[in-house]
């Protein structure tokens, strides 16, 4: 994946936001390419990756399309969070639009182990149908703005975990901690003790940052409600990991 000697660099965009953006973005800017990473802006501080960064949306998969051709990108990876569903589908377009070939890089998701206890459901929605029989200590890890679905439920203590402060509605019996990941084992075998969770209420986010909570969980005997992903576009390439998603560009860029 190298350029030819007076040609202009191969040109990555990676629409990021996640661990595995910013390691790709690191490996890339390493050798000699042109990366840029598009953030959503929906953190008030991101930690920014080396290279070029635009933070913002682009006016839907025309806006993007016509980004990548005014900015002569060659690649598209779209290694946003497994939930960002809506921007998955217009990568999926926008590559199209601009004859941009488009990678996936997307962490595998969870898989139970002996002693786990989850309950998985498809949406927010089922999560806070369910919830109530399930415990009345709940520590919910779904991100901020996912707290109007549960806003209701005023029989259910909450702990809730994002990075910003989210704003309401919120449910009436809210604690917020502000905390940004990775986390590890004892620290959420701690958490949840005390707080007293009966309840673990996440996204099937994958990947390690915040693996060591579904741990701890199964060590302390609370049960998981897991809220499924959000379909793909059909027909994208997927890389499973950093080094999988470079090996791939490799082969394809110039």
């Amino acid at each position: 994946m190298s350029a030819e000697p007076g040609a202009a660099a191969p040109h990555v965009l990676v629409l990021g936001g996640t661990t595995e953006a910013r390691g790709l973005a690191e490996a890339l800017a390493g050798g000699p390419y042109r990366v840029t990473t598009s953030l959503a802006g929906r953190v008030a501080a991101p930690a920014l990756p080396p290279g070029g960064t635009r933070i913002g949306g682009f006016g839907g998969p025309a806006g993007l399309a016509a980004w990548m051709v005014e900015h002569a990108v060659t690649r598209l990876v779209d290694a946003t969070h497994p939930f960002a569903g809506r921007m998955s589908f217009h990568a999926a377009e926008a590559a199209a639009l601009a004859n941009v070939p488009l990678l996936a890089l997307r962490r595998p998701a969870w898989q139970p182990v002996p002693g786990d206890v989850w309950h998985r459901v498809p949406d927010l929605e089922a999560a806070a149908r369910v919830l109530p029989d399930l415990g009345s200590r709940a520590f919910l890890t779904t991100g901020r703005t996912g707290l109007a679905t549960f806003a209701h439920l005023d029989r259910v203590w909450f702990l809730v975990r994002s990075v910003d402060a989210p704003g309401p509605p919120v449910p009436a019996r809210t604690e917020v901690l502000l905390a940004r990941g990775p986390f590890d084992l004892a620290e959420e075998r701690a958490l949840l003790r005390r707080h007293r969770i009966d309840v673990l209420v996440t996204k099937d986010s994958g990947g390690s940052a915040t693996a060591p909570k579904l741990t701890a969980a199964r060590e302390c005997g609370v049960p998981v409600l897991i809220v499924d992903r959000p379909p793909t576009p059909p027909g994208v390439p997927e890389a499973a990991s950093v080094e999988a998603a470079l090996e791939h560009l490799a082969q394809e860029l110039p």
